[in-house]
């Protein structure tokens, strides 16, 4: 025990500071580990042939002289690893579905183009890529429906003839009597809206290590993955091995935006073929199989009705979507993770009484379409928000006017909207206002109306979203699915030296977790951040996790992290009023340091550890307790997220490029754990928000080839192009979520698209252009322009 020194401050609270993030000395400066660093003894590599028709059966596979390769071990087709593993099966409770088997390989006939079909294993990748040359596969063409809508038909040819139809989801949300509200309207607004596929584009390919202890019988595999946990699971069903035998690790990761948040081909594959020949076994996508082969977003096209009444107040809304899944209902999410989500988020914020929404999922011969960042958002909220620009524009209102009045108020709260989602709470209308003022709106508009008066085409777009982050229990991210995405487990415990070891079942793929979480644990815990590790990303750390997605990992981590926290905290302090023989409730701990109120007496939390550890005796018996806690969080509803993001474009007469001169977002992410962090989760959605409204397009020709399977045809926003992001930071009060953390990391990628289609539409006014297909390439516009004059001047 030593005496206060009171010329020591106690330490600011560290939930609330720009602490620059603590993993990023490893990570820039290479001291990183990816999958693909990784090279234990005895490895092998292991590479794809690929189908190269968009459906077909398999007549034959002739190896030739494949075998004959330098360093080739093995060569294997689905019929070699027929019994060694169980299809993956992503099994829901929706009415009408039907969860198509996943496997490593093709069985029997291909799906889509670039569907795996032989694995070639050698002691290198070159070795290994130089027998699929000799390799020729015989196929039968089979007919094709490429699109959606011909997928749809009842006569269309089948992918999956034991399923009986393409449409394996269908499903519809509906509220009140949206036929006669839209009957009864002033003001009818209706369009047919697409987001077009795109692709996630992680910096870092997918990557797999596989590894089989022969002694132990078990399996370990390294995967480039963000849900460890769910991957682990479902390998023990596969391959049929208790959960004690199967870890899944995921080290650095390099990005994921969904593309690594679902069961690959080649995940399984390496499992498969390691315990089969006794040796470590990798795979590594390059671009061109990631382009192809990952799992793809969107591709839904809505149609949608919006009535509103004189005054500009929303009366009912009506959809019909069909969405576009690939050739798969992925693991674990379903087909109806994109799809359905759509349907459920359509209403938005908005105050509304009467809602029907129908969707269909259909299965077309392309790559499953699986988790993007904002899943389903994205497509929702542009339709929603063209809506709102539609209806403004035919009533002669102010397209922020418009939504002012229709946003749910604080007084609302909670509500339910039509599809059934629960608004908790949060700032629909202080974001719109925030991000008005943050811009000097009015002064905005003049600045738009004198570029006009120039002839240049200029505009304005405003887009307002909620989203429900950090799902609790009461609903599964995708709908019927009997997985838990609900809670998350922190493992807390402080070993004889004081260090601080904090576990979770969470998988950071980018998002700054080490440094937010310590933030929370040291503040909670009273303990230096310094003291605090943060282990992730290995199913082995809890009993049960998950991993990161649907905007989670703050809210479910910071509340299973907060809540651990406080118990191991009660631990220590219960111990350290023994050792200074002062009531525990006059003890207050912060910066490592346990302080007496009423007295100058101090405990570092290493004095306390290692009392409890160390001195034994020191502490009786029956009043030690190991300095351990292991706590499970559930937000139950999840809790409401929301934002407005204005964008102001110029068009390009010339060339139809589309340039964003200015880019704002209002954000409420509820209690911010590190202001840094979430301006960098903000710029990055938005980048990939004005990439999807401008620039990424997954191609498929009428006959299933793809067309963009290359950077240079399938373009990303580049950091030169981007615009200064403006930002604004609403903290809502969240009552009844521990920590009061919203997740946030999404927000981008649902916002920016539908404020910048409306800019384009608002700059494009003058000619009567709406914009209802996303994105808004120089040729959609020139075709679109072309289109409005031609009509205009006949």
């Amino acid at each position: 025990m030593t005496a206060f020194d009171a010329s020591v401050e106690m330490r600011p609270r560290l939930v609330g500071q720009r602490i620059k993030r603590t993993e990023d000395p490893r990570l820039l400066t290479g001291s990183g580990r990816y999958v693909d660093d990784m090279a234990p003894q005895g490895l092998l590599h292991v590479a794809v042939l690929r189908s190269d028709q968009p459906h077909a059966r398999i007549r034959s596979i002739d190896v030739g002289e494949a075998f004959a390769v330098p360093g080739v071990v093995a060569i294997f087709d689905a019929g070699d690893i027929a019994g060694d593993f169980k299809p993956a099966i992503p099994t829901s409770r929706m009415k009408g579905y039907y969860a198509t088997p996943f496997r490593p390989l093709a069985e029997g006939k291909v799906r889509y183009v670039g569907e795996p079909v032989v694995a070639v294993v050698a002691e290198s990748r070159y070795a290994a890529e130089d027998a699929l040359e000799l390799i020729s596969i015989d196929y039968e063409p089979l007919p094709v429906a490429v699109s959606k809508d011909d997928a749809a038909m009842d006569d269309a040819p089948l992918l999956h003839d034991e399923a009986g139809t393409n449409v394996i989801i269908s499903r519809t949300f509906a509220r009140g009597d949206v036929d006669a509200a839209i009957a009864a309207a002033a003001v009818v607004v209706k369009g047919r809206f697409r987001m077009t596929r795109k692709t996630p584009m992680p910096m870092e390919t997918r990557s797999y290590l596989a590894e089989w202890d022969r002694r132990r019988q078990a399996l370990t595999l390294h995967s480039s993955t963000n849900i460890p946990g769910i991957i682990c699971d479902v390998l023990g069903v596969c391959l049929d091995l208790p959960g004690n035998r199967v870890r899944v690790v995921a080290p650095d990761v390099g990005g994921s935006f969904g593309g690594k948040g679902s069961l690959n081909h080649e995940e399984m594959l390496v499992c498969v073929l390691a315990r089969k020949l006794e040796r470590p076994v990798k795979f590594v996508a390059d671009r061109m199989e990631d382009l192809t082969a990952m799992s793809q977003a969107f591709d839904e096209t809505i149609e949608a009705e919006l009535a509103v009444d004189a005054d500009g107040r929303l009366l009912g809304l009506r959809a019909d979507v069909i969405g576009d899944i690939g050739a798969y209902s992925i693991y674990p999410w379903t087909g109806a993770l994109e799809p359905v989500q759509v349907v459920s988020f359509l209403p938005g914020p908005y105050r509304m009484e009467h809602y029907r929404g129908r969707v269909r999922g259909v299965l077309t011969p392309k790559p499953p379409t699986g988790p993007y960042r904002g899943v389903g958002r994205p497509s929702s909220t542009f339709a929603m928000e063209r809506l709102m620009d539609m209806a403004a524009r035919r009533l002669g209102m102010d397209p922020a006017e418009i939504r002012r009045r229709n946003l749910v108020t604080a007084e609302e709260f909670p509500y339910r909207t039509g599809s059934g989602i629960i608004w908790d709470r949060s700032a629909f209308q202080e974001c719109l206002q925030g991000v008005c003022e943050l811009v000097d709106y009015p002064a905005l508009l003049r600045q738009r109306d004198a570029a006009r008066a120039e002839g240049r085409w200029v505009g304005i777009g405003i887009a307002s979203y909620a989203e429900l982050t950090g799902i609790g229990s009461r609903i599964a991210v995708a709908p019927g699915m009997p997985i838990n995405t609900g809670t998350e487990t922190a493992t807390i415990r402080i070993d004889a030296t004081g260090a601080v070891t904090a576990a979770f079942g969470i998988s950071s793929h980018g998002q700054g977790l080490e440094t937010t979480l310590a933030q929370v644990v040291a503040d909670e815990l009273g303990c230096r951040m310094e003291d605090i590790e943060i282990q992730h990303g290995d199913s082995a750390l809890v009993p049960m996790g998950t991993g990161t997605y649907a905007s989670r990992s703050a809210v479910l981590g910071g509340g299973a992290a907060t809540k651990t926290a406080r118990v191991v905290k009660a631990k220590v302090l219960k111990a350290a009023a023994f050792l200074m023989d002062v009531p525990v409730d006059d003890l207050e701990a912060e910066g490592g340091v346990i302080r007496a109120r009423s007295s100058n007496a101090t405990m570092t939390f290493r004095e306390v550890a290692h009392a409890v550890y160390a001195q034994m005796g020191r502490i009786p018996h029956e009043q030690r307790e190991d300095l351990v806690g292991s706590e499970s969080y559930d937000p139950h509803l999840g809790t409401a997220c929301a934002s407005t993001h204005l964008a102001m474009v110029e068009i390009d007469p010339a060339t139809f490029a589309v340039t964003v001169t200015r880019f704002a977002v209002a954000e409420d992410c509820g209690r911010i754990i590190n202001p840094l962090i979430v301006d960098g989760q903000v710029h990055g959605a938005v980048a990939q928000g004005i990439g999807a409204a401008l620039l990424e397009e997954v191609v498929h020709d009428d006959g299933g080839q793809l067309m963009t399977a290359s950077l240079a045809d399938y373009l990303v926003p580049i950091a030169s192009t981007m615009p200064e992001i403006e930002i604004l930071h609403v903290e809502a009060d969240l009552p009844n979520n521990i920590g009061g953390f919203r997740g946030m990391g999404e927000g981008g990628t649902i916002g920016a698209p539908a404020a910048i289609a409306n800019a384009v539409s608002d700059a494009l006014a003058p000619l009567g252009i709406e914009v209802d297909t996303l994105p808004v390439t120089p040729d959609r516009l020139f075709r679109l322009v072309q289109a409005a004059r031609g009509s205009a001047h006949p």
